[in-house]
């Protein structure tokens, strides 16, 4: 038997007992679980209000692994070895698995969200989704998923040097979104309302522009920061509609608006504006095999820090007691961290 830790209903976690899994089968592998990071699907889900979701679920896809047997045809990772778990099951035939874009599967499933995760001490998953790296942490594996969103969202703007990047809402999505846009060259400039998020970005993250809109008029910072042009592209992190319908108002004329954060509902807004400026509007959904290559290989050449990220920590019998605390915005939470 193992433990497993399941989300019943919104607000209540319960801790049990499970069978262990069978042996893994052609194209599997069994992991044991050693990291699960806190994200902000989970903390959705523990307030009930995580769209695609049901109940009851086993929470968890920021994960670093360490696989314990492989299934006949898999060579890439073999028992032993550390990985980051991409966390996308996708069929791997509709046409966006054949064009390229297994992220926006037409039947995806995701870890700890339509399907479930990684809150348990071992599980089966398919082997092409585990990353492996031979000196990255089990912390620093497990920050790779959270990484990855960012980093397609900054691969889809196609970001060129120097220009000005906008990015709203600095939980952990926006830094990593951060991250990326200033590892292609961009200024970044940082809009939140809490005043400690953005000191964090600037101190740890080294972001150069960050404006509180709590207390400032964001346009008229954007012009300043920008010598009245305006970011080129916006990226919008929070999953806010009332956010995501402002970012409307903040690119240059010809730039572009990437909503990387998602919420249940419709997305408004004045088309004479949008057409004015010439915008373009993308959609920034997961991320792609290849995202969490690039990052693995990032962090191992010292390219991406993750030191500041993980601000939280507990061990596995302890979440339920401190998984509450988390949800809470005077926690100062930045990211939780669980040892398994």
């Amino acid at each position: 038997m193992m433990n497993t830790i399941s989300l019943e209903e919104p607000g209540r976690f319960a801790f049990k007992e499970s069978p262990l899994p069978s042996d893994p089968t052609e194209g599997e592998a069994l992991v044991r679980v050693r990291r699960i990071g806190v994200c902000g699907t989970d903390i959705h889900a523990f307030g009930g209000k995580q769209p695609f979701f049901s109940y009851p679920r086993i929470l968890g896809h920021e994960l670093g692994v360490e696989v314990l047997a492989v299934g006949a045809g898999v060579v890439h990772v073999r028992p032993g070895d550390k990985c980051s778990v991409e966390p996308y099951l996708n069929c791997g035939k509709c046409i966006a698995c054949r064009r390229g874009k297994p992220n926006c599967c037409s039947v995806m499933r995701v870890l700890g969200v339509h399907t479930d995760g990684g809150m348990r001490e071992q599980f089966l998953l398919p082997a092409a989704k585990l990353h492996a790296s031979i000196s990255l942490s089990y912390d620093q594996l497990a920050l790779v998923e959270t990484l990855a969103i960012g980093c397609h969202a900054v691969n889809r703007a196609h970001i060129a040097a120097d220009e000005f990047a906008l990015v709203i809402g600095a939980g952990p999505i926006g830094l990593a979104t951060m991250q990326f846009a200033a590892e292609a060259g961009a200024k970044v400039i940082v809009l939140d309302v809490n005043q400690a998020r953005i000191d964090f970005c600037k101190k740890d993250l080294r972001v150069p522009y960050a404006i509180n809109a709590a207390v400032q008029s964001p346009v008229e910072e954007l012009k300043r920061i920008t010598g009245g042009d305006l970011p080129t592209t916006v990226f919008d992190a929070t999953g806010n509609p009332k956010s995501m319908m402002m970012a409307f108002d903040y690119p240059a004329q010809g730039g572009r608006i990437v909503f990387v954060g998602l919420f249940q509902g419709d997305v408004t807004f004045n088309d004479p504006n949008f057409h004015r400026r010439e915008l373009t509007l993308i959609a920034s959904r997961n991320a792609l095999p290849e995202d969490f290559q690039r990052i693995i290989r990032l962090i191992e050449s010292g390219r991406i820090d993750t030191t500041p990220w993980i601000t939280h920590r507990g061990s596995f019998i302890d979440v339920l007691s401190l998984f509450p605390l988390w949800t809470r915005p005077e926690s100062g939470v930045i990211k939780a961290m669980i040892e398994v």
